[in-house]
């Protein structure tokens, strides 16, 4: 096999999971990773890198991520010519951080492979798949913000007059049916903000209070999902 032949086939494995996914539904890195690895040694695709993202949302966009960030240099750097993932919202949450992100992949001649698709696998190498994706993630984006839309106009409402809604955001404490700030908390959350805003990573925040020793609003370990929803949400 020629150089040129071991480029053309060389895949990127990327897997991920959000605390969410590993609680409710039982989703794991390793389960995933064994599907996307028989993928490629059935359609002839060699295996250069796995990327993991553990406890990370899938609303930060790709290139926010750490792993994706890796990602998205392998591809612009021409060293793996397929991105293999289990599914759309694997990768992306948004319809345009997809599209322009596999539209750029595009231009680098990298490929796509969605393994799975209600039985079926999607590879935007052809016109076909290309097509798919755009209709995929433009309908997945459509019901987001439909049911963004009505939880949005109902928690302000709730917001509005200072009644608990949903969990107890970090930062606020319950009295009753009423929110007020919780002193630790505000403290906690003013010195995520200063560290975000000094350019440190989610995860590097995260580690960074792990080491600390600073309590989480359940008592657990700090995940780069968990600091990611309390500076969108607090």
């Amino acid at each position: 096999m020629t150089r040129r032949a071991r480029d053309e086939d060389a895949a990127v494995l990327y897997v991920r999971v959000s605390t969410l996914d590993q609680a409710e539904h039982g989703v794991s890195l390793q389960a995933q990773e064994e599907r996307l690895a028989a993928y490629a040694t059935a359609n002839g695709l060699r295996v250069v890198a796995v990327l993991r993202e553990s406890g990370v949302s899938g609303t930060i966009p790709l290139a926010l991520r750490d792993e994706g960030k890796r990602l998205s240099d392998l591809a612009a750097l021409g060293k793996v010519r397929h991105v293999v993932a289990l599914k759309l919202d694997r990768l992306f949450r948004s319809a345009v951080d997809a599209l322009s992100t596999v539209q750029e992949w595009d231009r680098c001649g990298v490929a796509l492979h969605l393994v799975d698709m209600g039985g079926q696998s999607l590879n935007t190498g052809s016109a076909v798949g290309r097509m798919m994706l755009t209709m995929m993630a433009g309908f997945a984006q459509f019901e987001r913000d439909l049911t963004a839309e009505r939880t949005k106009a109902a928690l302000a409402h709730k917001r509005k007059k200072g009644e608990v809604y949903a969990p107890t955001p970090f930062g606020k404490v319950r009295r009753g049916s009423r929110l007020e700030d919780h002193e630790g908390e505000q403290e906690v959350l003013s010195l995520i903000r200063q560290w975000r805003d000094a350019g440190n990573t989610l995860r590097g925040i995260a580690a960074r209070l792990n080491a600390s020793g600073v309590a989480s609003k359940r008592g657990g370990a700090w995940h780069a999902s968990t600091v990611g929803y309390i500076l969108k949400h607090a």
